[in-house]
């Protein structure tokens, strides 16, 4: 696998929510089968940053970006990009486990579904092969036809995880994906999301420290330096450097608990 080959480039982007510009003159390259953490206070912008990779914040009105976000060598910001097959190639996994009311089966079936027409015996091994990446089938396999509403929180994730999956994104945008989970489901969301890097490239919004050191390679550090102002990235670069030799200050100070 080629950990060299870029597969994001962002360069000076900024955005704005009508007036008010929230994200500021940010430039970062994301490496192809990576895990990238974006970490920063509360409120920082973190989150708006990750919707920017699947054009979500347009589902808000009165948006405005500057600058490009490259994803192979194409500028996705451009009038001429389908944003349907955009969020098809760039999944998201949310805070909260988001399923739909409907079997286990028929979740992970929804999106290949929208997308073309299969057959049964094909729909039976997209789910089988969604679910063993997402570390879920030997728990369902024999009860795909209930609800999926009555798995665990942490069940709930990984189906969440394995619906995305079955789409065959390259990229797997990851808003907190385990804050609302207890700690063996955290350590089984984790342990996935390191073994997806093989296949996929992952951007992560934690606010947990300890997290952001054990699964990313890189991080990114947002910082919004007072209020009403744009958030910067203050630094990006390798883990373990950010968090035991960071460049900036700034950097030391929020990783240590100073503020934020």
């Amino acid at each position: 696998m080629d950990n060299d080959e870029t597969k994001i480039e962002v360069k000076d982007f900024g955005f704005y929510y009508g007036a008010v510009k929230v994200l500021s003159d940010i430039s970062m390259d994301i490496k192809k089968n990576s895990i990238t953490a974006i970490i920063g206070p509360s409120g920082c912008g973190k989150s708006t940053f990750l919707r920017t990779f699947n054009r979500m914040n347009e589902l808000l009105p009165g948006t405005k970006v500057e600058g490009e976000v490259i994803v192979d060598g194409v500028n996705i910001y451009k009038d001429s990009i389908d944003v349907v097959d955009l969020r098809k190639r760039v999944g998201m996994v949310f805070q909260r486990p988001n399923p739909f009311p409907k079997t286990i089966y028929e979740n992970v079936t929804y999106g290949p579904r929208l997308h073309k027409k299969y057959s049964k015996s094909q729909l039976d091994s997209i789910v089988e092969d969604s679910l063993k990446r997402s570390a879920l089938w030997n728990e369902v396999k024999h009860k795909l036809n209930t609800n999926a509403m009555d798995l665990s929180g942490g069940q709930q994730q990984r189906l969440c995880i394995a619906r995305l999956l079955a789409v065959n994104p390259e990229i797997i945008l990851m808003d907190e994906p385990a804050s609302a989970l207890d700690p063996i489901s955290t350590q089984k969301i984790e342990d996935l999301i390191d073994e997806l890097k093989e296949n996929y490239t992952i951007i992560i919004v934690t606010h947990n420290m300890q997290q952001a050191a054990r699964v990313s390679q890189k991080a990114a550090f947002l910082l919004t330096e007072k209020i009403g102002e744009p958030a910067i990235l203050v630094e990006y670069g390798d883990t373990n450097k950010i968090f035991t030799n960071p460049k900036d200050k700034r950097t030391e100070d929020y990783i240590t608990g100073r503020f934020g």
